[in-house]
């Protein structure tokens, strides 16, 4: 119970810090409504995301219809509310992948060094030197879309860029004192690494995982209108751009909010991120 109470205390510290930060405090607002959305999607959500309304097909934005309908008439405001749980669940599920693996990876290479961190991180730049867009449409192309093939490929294509920020930071740390101490208290490499380590280089691991959670959401909207995604009727925000590209033009409110929602949630994370980069580098 102390343990956790500690970690509530420096959390709520830490939000407080980066409250300091215009950009920060409006970037928290914007995520945590999102996730109140896709909490509470159903209960606030006017109609059902897959009922259909022939008679109100095409129909603009109105006060039935907020966000207008689609060609079904099915309530694009609904199926935005609805989509961003897809969304949230996807980007973070794939982010918490990719920051497990990378962090996990960069430590091993880093402390290790030599020969193995050679090999590994070779590795890693061949991973990086593909298109994170087209390595993961080749990898959903082959093995089918699914949503765990979305978390999956998402995982694997930014595993390598965390991993060298953890490398990097694993790196400036190892030299340390307390690590020489470590090592002379005859403690083993993974407690070193896990124990050691990795609290100390939590900081440079948490703006890298912001800035690609920010990125995620991006790729598995994108994955979503390539149809390599989360499949219909589940009203993903890419699936909904999907849906709208044939009638841009006769009905543009089918692009628009999805588009809107998208771009809020990607601009909120990124100014998160820049908030918590300034609190790494102690400007807040």
């Amino acid at each position: 119970m102390e343990f956790l109470k500690r970690i509530a205390t420096n959390l709520v510290k830490i939000i407080g810090r980066l409250s300091n930060s215009r950009l920060g405090a409006i970037g928290m607002f914007i995520i945590t409504l999102w996730v109140i959305v896709a909490l509470l999607g159903p209960v606030i959500a006017p109609y059902s995301p897959t009922a259909y309304h022939p008679r109100d097909r095409f129909e603009g934005p109105s006060f039935r219809y907020p966000f207008g309908t689609d060609r079904f008439g099915r309530d694009i405001f609904s199926r935005v509310l609805i989509g961003s749980r897809s969304v949230l669940i996807l980007a973070s599920s794939a982010t918490a992948l990719s920051l497990l693996l990378g962090s996990s990876i960069g430590l091993i290479t880093g402390f290790l060094g030599g020969m193995v961190d050679e090999v590994v991180m070779r590795f890693m730049d061949i991973l990086m030197s593909f298109p994170a867009l087209l390595f993961a449409m080749l990898v959903l192309g082959i093995f089918g879309p699914s949503s765990f093939g979305v978390i999956t490929v998402i995982g694997l294509v930014y595993a390598p860029r965390i991993a060298r920020v953890a490398r990097s930071a694993v790196l400036e740390v190892k030299e340390k004192e307390f690590i020489e101490a470590a090592k002379v208290r005859g403690e083993s490499k993974l407690y070193i690494m896990f124990v050691e380590l990795l609290p100390n280089i939590w900081g440079p691991l948490g703006v890298e995982a912001s800035v690609r959670f920010g990125y995620a959401i991006f790729l598995s909207a994108s994955l979503g209108f390539l149809g390599l995604g989360v499949q219909p009727p589940t009203p993903d925000w890419g699936l909904l751009m999907k849906d709208a590209q044939s009638y841009i033009t006769t009905a543009p409110w089918m692009a628009v909010f999805p588009a809107l929602a998208i771009a809020s949630l990607v601009v909120a994370v990124n100014f998160l991120a820049d908030a918590i980069r300034k609190y790494e580098a102690g400007e807040l």
